[in-house]
């Protein structure tokens, strides 16, 4: 066995600076944004947070809705389109009108998010949203650790609801019938 000595190690030099990422500091005027702002690191992130909160709220609701129903994601549309009930209980809403509440409700949303102009408080807006007071501004360390766990949270439930899409094509079942269909499998 041949052990190498110091001499004849890799060494690993540093390299030369090529350059330094520089964000624009380009006004935002009457809530239009600047083609330039809309694909910076900082957009990138706030995208991926909104996407994952979006996605733990899908995975909530497929599970949730297969165990109260009994009906899973994948057919609910079919279900609604045949006078769904919910819970025992018939939705008072054609599908048309549950379009229309959230077509308005989400533009209402969104219309107030985007137009906050700091990109921090456009992804942690604190105040009615934060009622337990968690992510206490006096305490970096607990803030940082809040967002880091929300962030690994949201990316796992981007990988769970894709891995729902696979399942739910390939089985054309929910997650909750699949996965009794395993145990029965190995019961």
């Amino acid at each position: 066995m041949h052990v190498a000595t110091t001499s004849q190690q890799a060494v690993n030099k540093a390299g030369s600076l090529l350059g330094k990422v520089k964000p624009e500091t380009t006004t935002v005027s009457d809530g239009i944004v600047p083609y330039n702002n809309l694909n910076d690191i900082n957009r990138y992130r706030e995208c991926e947070l909104i996407h994952g909160r979006w996605a733990m709220l899908a995975v909530l609701g497929a599970i949730v809705a297969e165990l109260v129903t009994g009906v899973n994601w994948v057919e609910a549309g079919k279900v609604e389109l045949d006078g769904a009930t919910y819970a025992g209980l018939s939705l008072p809403f054609s599908i048309s009108q549950l379009v229309v509440i959230q077509v308005l409700a989400m533009g209402f949303v969104e219309i107030q998010r985007n137009g906050e102009k700091d990109v921090e408080k456009r992804c942690y807006p604190g105040g009615y949203f934060d009622p337990l007071n968690l992510a206490d501004p006096s305490k970096p360390e607990q803030e940082f650790a809040m967002k880091e766990r929300e962030i690994k949270h949201c990316r796992l439930a981007m990988i769970a609801f894709l891995g729902f899409g696979v399942q739910g094509l390939t089985t054309g079942t929910g997650p909750i019938e699949n996965l009794a269909q395993i145990a029965r499998s190995f019961g």
